[in-house]
């Protein structure tokens, strides 16, 4: 037996009768099968992918299958390779994708007009995923909770431009221009001093490049003043050069220059059953818009949701109720500012429904008002107040009037039993807003810190909604095959494609029943109108 120092391979220069198939190089539960499976399942040209529906023409070359791409994007999602030219290498020399693709190799600019073409197709596709983990029982339907969170565009923030920040830009622009413009005047008289010089030449060897530099300066002026001008035309509050739906977003002092995400994520599993892409930094008004959103994806009448306080709204929870969505939202602490002066707040006086009054700390009622008024946010209020005389002589006007009122006034919003019952459903609800936490920041924490997805590679809302369409698509893919394992993942896709059968089978029974029927109904007349035979 030889000693040898190191193992070693074989010789590159073996021949070999019959060489290895690619399928050898792939496992019998590799998860790239589960991706060809998954893919091969899905109807493409009802889902919207370009050349999906593409039949065989008899000249020209032929564009690559929108499977096979969508299958490289799957792979390199999960992977954490997202870029088109990273892709078209992986699809060189990864074994996997080689076994996956069957060795076709698309150009890099084939797979990122792919990622941007077809982001519709990619949204639906993430739908159909969605509805595959409801079929497989692996959402709960009852419990989703929702969130969101900032992730950078393709823009930096010195591209984005407020109205504030235009206006700043244009008054340092006049500062540096009336500088110039003063050093253009002292060049031109201390020319115009010198002995034996008319002033003639334009201000002698610097006034060119003093004039040049003002020009400069005031083009750049007419752009900034034209940027605040369509700013203002348009009622908007943020231009973006580079990206134009790119927004700069602050919260807690930490400013992105891209857009805000908005997940609802189911409580079984910890899937994300729907989601949106906006470009305000609050989340003020998206609680309504995301329930539904959830709701209509795991088609159930009723449905519990779980957000932080940043989502209290009080027309957003009262739409919530109108559609038979129960929503926990913390209330915030608005009238901190009273209690720390030592005055009293909202909450320290009692409503009393049934003489429709007001109960004050002092023991007096406050009866409302004939006149409506809205508030700053829009809504209609029903003033209530007190008696003049009263709050004059009561002993506790000073924690309850202000140094200019004469009597004291609260507003009642004409719905204010939808937040009287909203309250009530919280002061119990200390566990289920734990859960909450636990809930939804699972799928953001997979996606930024596994996975390093805290950007977007494409500019524009519809290409950005697309890959995120894929982030969420892959994350859920991911996940649901590590709760089943890859067998029963299979299974589960075979499953559904033979319910599909299934169905279409009994859809077509019927007319296959009526087709059999005409037949022999057009048939009889002509059997008995045919010459019998000699």
């Amino acid at each position: 037996m030889t000693n040898r120092t190191f193992k070693s391979g074989e010789s590159r220069d073996q021949a070999s009768l019959l060489p290895a198939r690619i399928e050898d190089y792939v496992g019998a539960d590799n998860p790239v099968r589960a991706i060809e499976s998954f893919v091969r399942v899905l109807d493409l040209a009802k889902l919207g992918f370009r050349h999906a529906d593409r039949k065989a023409e008899g000249v020209g070359q032929p564009p690559y299958d929108p499977a096979d791409l969508l299958k490289l994007y799957l792979y390199g999602y999960i992977n954490q390779i997202r870029s088109s030219r990273r892709l078209e290498r992986e699809a060189c020399r990864n074994l996997e994708l080689i076994w996956l693709l069957k060795n076709l190799k698309p150009g890099y600019r084939t797979i990122g007009n792919f990622r941007k073409e077809n982001w519709v197709a990619l949204k639906a596709a993430n739908r159909s995923f969605v509805l595959l983990m409801r079929e497989l029982g692996l959402v709960g339907g009852s419990v989703v909770a929702i969130d969101g969170s900032f992730f950078h565009g393709d823009a930096s923030k010195a591209s984005i431009f407020t109205r504030k920040r235009l206006a700043d830009q244009i008054g340092k622009l006049d500062q540096e221009i009336e500088a110039y413009g003063k050093s253009l005047e002292d060049n031109d008289a201390a020319e115009a001093r010198k002995p034996g010089q008319d002033g003639s030449d334009g201000g002698g060897a610097g006034g060119g490049d003093l004039g040049a530099k003002v020009a400069a300066l005031m083009a750049k002026r007419s752009r900034a003043q034209a940027d605040l001008a369509r700013l203002e035309e348009n009622g908007e509050t943020q231009l973006s050069l580079t990206d134009p739906d790119a927004r700069l977003l602050v919260k807690s002092g930490q400013g992105v220059a891209g857009y805000n995400v908005q997940t609802a994520v189911d409580d079984k599993h910890k899937l994300i059953v729907a989601s949106e892409v906006v470009n305000d930094s609050s989340d003020v008004g998206q609680l309504h818009a995301m329930a539904i959103a959830a709701k209509e994806a795991l088609e159930v009448k009723t449905l519990q949701v779980l957000a932080d306080e940043g989502y209290y709204s009080s027309r957003e929870l009262k739409a919530c109720e109108d559609d038979g969505i129960t929503a926990y939202v913390p209330v915030p602490e608005g009238s901190a500012r009273l209690e720390k002066q030592g005055r009293f707040a909202l909450k320290d006086f009692n409503y009393d429904g049934v003489s429709d009054t007001y109960h004050c700390p002092g023991g007096h009622q406050l009866h409302p008002m004939k006149s409506r008024q809205k508030n700053t946010s829009g809504r209609v209020e029903i003033r209530y107040a007190a008696r003049g005389a009263i709050c004059r002589t009561c002993p506790l006007k000073i924690r309850c009037l202000g140094s200019n009122a004469a009597y004291r006034t609260i507003g009642r919003w004409e719905h204010e039993d939808v937040l009287e019952r909203h309250r009530a459903r919280m002061q119990g609800a200390g566990e289920v807003m734990r859960r909450r936490f636990g809930i939804v920041e699972h799928p953001f924490g997979t996606l930024k810190c596994r996975a390093g997805y805290r950007h977007f590679l494409v500019r524009g809302f519809d290409k950005v909604r697309g890959e995120w369409s894929l982030m969420a698509l892959c994350y859920n893919f991911t996940r649901v095959l590590n709760i089943l394992g890859f067998d029963a993942f299979l299974a589960a896709l075979a499953k559904a494609v033979a319910t599909c059968r299934c169905t279409l089978a009994a859809l077509l029974t019927p007319i296959q029943v009526a087709l059999a029927a005409l037949w022999t109904n057009i048939g009889l007349p002509l059997a008995i109108g045919r010459p019998t035979p000699a």
